[in-house]
């Protein structure tokens, strides 16, 4: 087993690649950041150079320098390269969600479980210690429910309002953190009923395997000063909440040293966010997004 910091190969180059990926990639101490591919070589050129790190011309190029990739396109994008890098025997990061549309998901999903890589969910907020110690007291309440809501303005411009968020809205991107989060915290998820329009406002009923009941809301057409995003459980023995306001900034840091534990195949303290785990999610997705408003 390798002592030396994961090569890590990232995939993208945009606002989230350069915020997150590339610096928390960069920064170690587990990982090392091993160049940058990006279908706008400009835009990788740039991102590497910030970060010490070559730029490459081909895909495979990139796959050569590393051992791991992660990945910060569009879920479309992601789902194809991501298959080909895990076919290429590469640990994978990826960004939720999986793929465009449940068949994607699937199929990159398979190709990570059929090449035995290991693989990693970017549902940040679970890697908080926020967010575990908000969980872990979730279980002791005995929960019964609870309620989560994420609203933002990405609809009315900004660096994230990009081509597939304007097509899909709220419930493909804002729609995994909440529904990831109520079913950690009140069990898995076990059937949803939707009502709403993903470029407007979101309603879904949640029913867990535990017999609790949920509710989350999400919409990507808020305005103004918006409250932050939440998530409360309720229990025989109290309440819980978490604001995402009070995350802290552990979580990217955290998020990278288990990916790179992951790629070591070392033990692991926090839940298996997996690829595996990414398509269940999806499916839940997929099953209200059938119920909405075309």
């Amino acid at each position: 087993m390798s002592d030396s910091p994961v090569a890590v190969g990232l995939v993208g180059a945009g606002p989230w690649a350069g915020m997150v990926h590339a610096p928390a990639l960069a920064a170690g101490p587990g990982t090392r950041l091993a160049g940058v591919w990006a279908r706008r070589p400009e835009a990788s050129a740039e991102l590497a150079a910030r970060h010490n790190a070559p730029s490459f011309a081909r895909i495979e190029e990139l796959f050569d320098a590393c051992e791991a990739v992660a990945f910060s396109v569009p879920p479309d994008v992601q789902a194809g390269l991501a298959a080909r890098a895990a076919r290429a025997g590469k640990a994978v990061l990826l960004e939720k969600p999986l793929a465009m549309d449940l068949a994607g998901a699937r199929l990159l999903a398979d190709a990570v479980a059929e090449s035995g890589v290991a693989s990693r969910m970017v549902f940040t907020l679970r890697y908080s210690a926020a967010a575990r110690a908000f969980l872990a007291r979730a279980r002791d309440l005995d929960p019964f429910g609870g309620y989560g809501s994420f609203v933002s303005s990405t609809l009315g411009g900004g660096p994230f309002a990009t081509p597939w968020r304007l097509e899909k809205g709220a419930l493909l991107d804002l729609g995994p953190h909440i529904v990831d989060l109520l079913d950690a915290a009140l069990g898995r998820v076990a059937g949803v009923r939707a009502h709403g329009d993903p470029l407007g406002w979101v309603g879904l009923t949640l029913e867990h395997e535990s017999g609790a009941v949920s509710q989350a809301s999400v919409s990507m057409a808020g305005a103004g000063d918006l409250p932050p995003a939440h998530v409360e459980v309720y229990g025989r023995h109290g309440h819980a909440r978490l604001d995402w306001s009070d995350l802290g900034d552990d979580a990217f840091a955290r998020m990278v040293a288990e990916f790179a534990a992951a790629v070591r195949d070392t033990p692991e303290d926090g839940p298996r966010l997996d690829a595996a785990h990414g398509l269940r999610i999806q499916e839940i997705l997929a099953a209200a997004e059938t119920q909405l408003t075309p």
